[in-house]
């Protein structure tokens, strides 16, 4: 029997997806911040769909600095963008 795969909500625009669909950024304990690939990093996660649309809202908003209650470094805003290109 095939498990079903786990469903998180996209930040931005509050849509349930699978988990594999979704990036994931991740606040590790000494408050670094980093674009997880693995989706298996230890920390804080916050999770951000693929939609074009919802990277610009996202930066806009400064979304992450809300989800993660502080300030996230633009180099994060950056890495986001170029993992949506691919």
């Amino acid at each position: 029997m095939n498990k079903p795969s786990p469903k998180r909500m996209c930040i931005v625009c509050r849509e349930m997806f699978d988990k594999k669909e979704l990036v994931r950024v991740v606040k590790n304990k000494e408050g670094q911040f980093f674009v997880d690939e693995t989706g298996k990093l230890a920390g804080r996660g916050a999770y951000i769909c693929k939609n074009e649309q919802c990277l610009k809202n996202l930066q806009k908003a400064k979304g992450l600095n809300r989800a993660f209650k502080c300030a996230v470094p633009e180099q994060i805003y950056e890495e986001l963008r170029e993992h949506a290109k691919r």
